[in-house]
């Protein structure tokens, strides 16, 4: 390890905010271990408790047409394609309900951007789900979906979201990121919103008093500069609204795809991206494991490479597995995962705050205490 990166990672172990150059440079270094260390020591500053977190929810696709054309993506189909579809209502609510069943408290509602469903049926639909399921968060929406809503409908964003939060609208996933820098998303999608228009549905959304997340989906085209820069601009937004509760970034799955020629990055990519989020993303209370593309294995270890949460025990996905990425695990997988890290789990809604009874004295001092990263 240099000198250099030695000292930026002790800079920023000690809380002090890192520049773009100097993220890059981090970045651009392969002691995995080094970068690991420094996230896990930045993770347990910002989360001394003794737990790591997740929570139950089912993402429901509730459409595959989608008027845009990305280049990443394996789950869309075409306006008019026979194999479209639009999920009924008596469909959505059956998956709430062995949601419910399971202890779930939230539903992560994404889709395509159907040129055919407006502004009314979203909102016809949250006031059914929010009637039927008021004890339910609706987490709904991506930035991207928002954004063609507004075109379609014709109406200011800031309307658009006001009439959905009206409607039941409970927070709003950072879904459709991919890289925030034009050059990517103009080389690989046709149709969709650009980087500011995406922060700018966040933005809104927030001075509305809303909460969100934030994502990245990298190891693609995109260049290592350009992955700070996307967190630079998340960075930025964050600091103006701080509505942002957590980070998740993945890898892409290239498989099934029009990228496919693409060779996929593997576990050490993921980790030391993830490791230089948590240093670079310093106003981000929360970063998520992202065990769906990775696995049991790394989507644990991810535990000691600045993640503080598991995320969703997702007992429904449908997105990444047509890209051929298929990881199921069981809640008490997940726990064990937790345990095996050294933390108590705890399950969270989706403002981090904990939802189950509190552990013991005796639980807490009993858990598993393992070293810190060496």
């Amino acid at each position: 390890m240099s000198a250099e990166v030695k000292r930026l990672l002790e800079k920023a172990v000690a809380g002090e905010r890192l520049t773009p150059a100097e993220g890059l440079t981090i970045l651009e270094s392969h002691d995995l271990v080094a970068i690991g260390q420094a996230a896990d020591a930045v993770s347990r500053r910002l989360h001394p408790e003794p737990y790591r977190t997740f929570n139950i929810d089912r993402n429901i696709n509730y459409t595959n047409v989608c008027s845009a054309v990305c280049d990443f993506c394996a789950f869309f189909r075409k306006p008019k394609s026979p194999e479209g579809y639009v999920l009924d209502k008596d469909t959505i609510y059956k998956k709430i309900e062995e949601t419910v069943a399971l202890g779930g408290d939230q539903i992560l509602m994404q889709g395509g951007m159907n040129p055919d469903l407006p502004l009314e049926w979203y909102e016809d639909l949250l006031r059914s789900l929010k009637e039927r399921f008021p004890q339910v968060n609706l987490h709904c929406f991506s930035p991207p979906e928002i954004y063609a809503l507004h075109k379609l409908a014709k109406l200011p964003v800031k309307t658009v979201l006001e009439r959905l939060k009206a409607a039941g609208l409970g927070s709003l996933p950072g879904g459709g990121g991919e890289i925030l820098v034009d050059r990517v998303r103009k080389e690989m999608t046709r149709g969709k919103c650009l980087t500011d228009d995406w922060l700018n549905v966040c933005r809104e959304w927030h001075l509305l008093g809303g909460k969100g997340s934030a994502t990245m989906m990298f190891g693609h085209i995109e260049t290592l500069a350009e992955r700070i820069e996307h967190l630079d601009r998340l960075r930025q937004l964050q600091d103006e609204t701080g509505g942002f509760t957590a980070y998740i970034c993945w890898t892409f799955q290239p498989d099934n795809t029009d990228m496919s020629h693409i060779p996929p990055v593997g576990s050490f990519e993921y980790l030391k991206t993830q490791a230089v989020s948590r240093l670079y993303l310093d106003n981000f209370p929360n970063i998520q494991s992202s065990w769906v593309t990775q696995g049991e294995k790394i989507g644990g270890l991810a535990l000691h490479f600045g993640a503080n949460d598991m995320g969703s025990l997702m007992i429904e996905e449908n997105v990444v597995a047509e890209a051929g990425t298929v990881h199921h695990l069981s809640l008490e997988t997940i726990k064990r995962l937790i345990r095996e890290a050294g933390y108590i789990p705890r399950q969270r809604n989706v403002y981090y705050e904990y939802i189950d009874d509190e552990p013991t004295a005796d639980q807490v001092t009993q858990r598993v205490q393992l070293p810190v990263l060496r």
